[in-house]
């Protein structure tokens, strides 16, 4: 303790220390070999062998990039949907839940007791042809008799959606809980009808949660191969599976590495833009 005491500059450093160490371990050193293999040719067969074979990253891109194209813009349409329907319900719960807030965020937590694969699975059930839900829309004129619904481009973005909507809701409802009532009463005092409360002072103080839950949804979503797997065919096929096809049918490693840097670098770019025009500082200030 005596040498903490001296040394008070090394403390943060120190609580500092676990969280880098374990970045370290399961970040950058497999992001290390992860960008090690991309540069590399050969096969299974044969083996590999790291030449800086630059033409992996260019062939991906021309040959994947409908995939994507695809894949991001699914994630991008799942994420507003998700917070479209979010947005709503932690707004409720937040401001109208009462003593059954925890019931209440339990039950948008549930379907994670539930392994990710079983949830998805269900969705075919959901979305068959002979379901109750198609059956409701051919009744009601949204679908014709010969369309469907499973093995759709709606049916993928769907799972997606479901299967992140908790983490858009929970960012949040987190957000909206901490808003103070008073400030929406005063400015409801100064005259401010209830919507031009929300849009005044709802609003702006929520959209920390806003950032967070579309970020927290839109990254794994755009990786995601599952939903595409079990709920699309091959005509909605994403760039996740492409890269689970090479590294585990084809075994094609380099092309599947360069395949994952281009997906990382894809993201980072959008989320960058997207940081900056919806202004993080502003946000955490």
């Amino acid at each position: 303790m005596g040498f903490l005491h001296r040394h008070r500059g090394f403390v943060p450093y120190l609580l500092l220390g676990p969280g880098l160490g374990f970045l370290a371990l399961f970040f950058v050193v497999p992001t290390y070999y992860l960008a090690n293999t991309s540069l590399q040719e050969g096969s299974a067969e044969v083996g590999y062998v790291f030449t800086w074979a630059w033409d992996n990253y260019g062939d991906a891109i021309a040959t994947y990039d409908e995939h994507l194209i695809r894949s991001l813009l699914y994630a991008g349409v799942a994420t507003v949907v998700a917070l479209a329907v979010s947005y709503p319900l932690a707004y409720w719960i937040a401001f109208h839940g009462g003593r059954w807030k925890s019931v209440l965020l339990l039950i948008v937590i549930a379907p994670f007791f539930v392994t990710y694969l079983i949830r998805t699975l269900a969705w075919q059930s959901i979305l068959a042809d002979d379901s109750v839900v198609v059956e409701v829309l051919r009744a009601i004129g949204v679908l014709g008799d010969g369309e469907r619904l499973l093995a759709t481009s709606t049916a993928v973005v769907a799972g997606i959606t479901y299967n992140f909507l908790p983490f858009m809701a929970l960012p949040l409802y987190a957000s909206l809980e901490q808003i103070d009532g008073r400030l929406i009463e005063a400015a409801e005092d100064l005259y401010a009808s209830r919507f031009q409360a929300f849009l005044r002072v709802t609003l702006p103080l929520s959209l920390p949660g806003v950032f967070a839950g579309t970020l927290l949804t839109f990254i794994p979503a755009a990786g995601d191969f599952v939903n595409a797997e079990l709920l699309g065919t091959p005509r909605e096929a994403m760039i996740g599976n492409v890269i689970q096809s090479k590294f585990l049918v084809i075994t094609d490693y380099g092309q599947a590495a360069a395949l994952s840097f281009v997906l990382m670098a894809a993201i980072l770019v959008l989320v960058a833009l997207y940081s900056r025009t919806l202004g993080t500082e502003r946000l955490t200030g």
